[in-house]
């Protein structure tokens, strides 16, 4: 009899492991050895010369909807900017090579998270082949040394499930404070204010600000701001006043956001509609991130 290998187009994800999120251990070694992964410095003022913020912030956002537009794996934008940042705090770039340096992340990223990594032809493409597939790989290996090929990054995603089952939220809520909560995570990726802050302080400010959000204290008291703060604190070991702040941060940084997609709403509506003409014709960047070369 002949035998047939029948592939899903959707890739099947694990399932979370029971054993790991309910052991304490876990949760404490992530908030052990998160420091290691974070920038050595804040690299505008120290080591970049050329490379300005709001170019951090044009190729972060590039980077994002390359990832979005590709349907990667919910972890491979924020590692992707985690490489990025930790490249941009020991290596000074000229702005010239900051969209290669974003690509090549993302594709060491996708390596790592994705079943179906992005291929090195696709990334070039999303740059609008201003990059070879041959200046990509070469990169790979400049970006890997210089990260000593110490790539298995601790990032806000990682402590999601960790804080969720520690909280009093109704189950039936649970997938949309998951949604909620990475859709903050991302946004604070794009943000170089928010990157020396550690990850677990991320990940609990990302999902205080969600839970709040979504108005879930109206239903339990035990989630209302300050005693949802205060149990957050406890659970990932972080000053009070320290999680505040940083979710204060992140509110502010999903207002200027949402502020900023109103003025530029009729283009960004014009560019989504128009996105899957360009990338069939392989002429256009989803952003035009050779701004920053200028």
């Amino acid at each position: 009899m002949e035998l047939y290998c029948l592939e899903s187009d959707i890739p099947v994800r694990a399932q979370p492991d029971p054993i790991i999120l309910y052991d304490d251990r876990v949760l404490q070694s992530l908030l052990t050895i998160e420091d290691r992964f974070l920038p050595q410095c804040s690299y505008f003022q120290r080591v970049q010369k050329d490379i300005q913020p709001y170019m951090r912030r044009m190729v972060a956002g590039w980077m994002h909807e390359v990832c979005e537009e590709e349907k990667s794996n919910e972890d491979v934008f924020p590692l992707a900017i985690n490489y990025l940042d930790r490249f941009l705090a020991v290596m000074p770039t000229r702005k010239s090579y900051l969209q290669l340096l974003g690509a090549v992340c993302i594709f060491l990223a996708s390596k790592l998270k994705d079943c179906r990594q992005l291929s090195a032809e696709k990334l070039c493409m999303y740059t609008d082949n201003s990059i070879t597939p041959r200046e990509l790989l070469d990169w790979e290996l400049v970006v890997l040394g210089k990260l000593k090929w110490n790539m298995a990054s601790v990032i806000p995603n990682d402590f999601i499930e960790h804080i969720i089952r520690r909280l009093p939220l109704p189950k039936d809520k649970l997938p949309m404070v998951r949604k909620h909560t990475q859709t903050f995570i991302a946004l604070c990726a794009t943000d170089d204010r928010l990157a020396m802050n550690p990850p677990s302080m991320i990940a609990t400010g990302s999902l205080g600000a969600a839970v709040c959000g979504l108005q879930l204290d109206h239903s339990d008291q035990r989630l209302s701001r300050d005693n949802l703060t205060d149990l957050l604190a406890k659970i990932t070991n972080t000053e009070m006043d320290c999680l505040r702040a940083c979710q204060e941060q992140i509110e502010r940084v999903l207002t200027t956001s949402l502020q900023q997609g109103q003025q530029d709403g009729q283009e960004t509506g014009v560019r989504a509609g128009n996105k899957a003409r360009k990338l069939q014709d392989q002429s256009s960047t989803p952003t035009d991130v050779r701004d920053v070369n200028l």
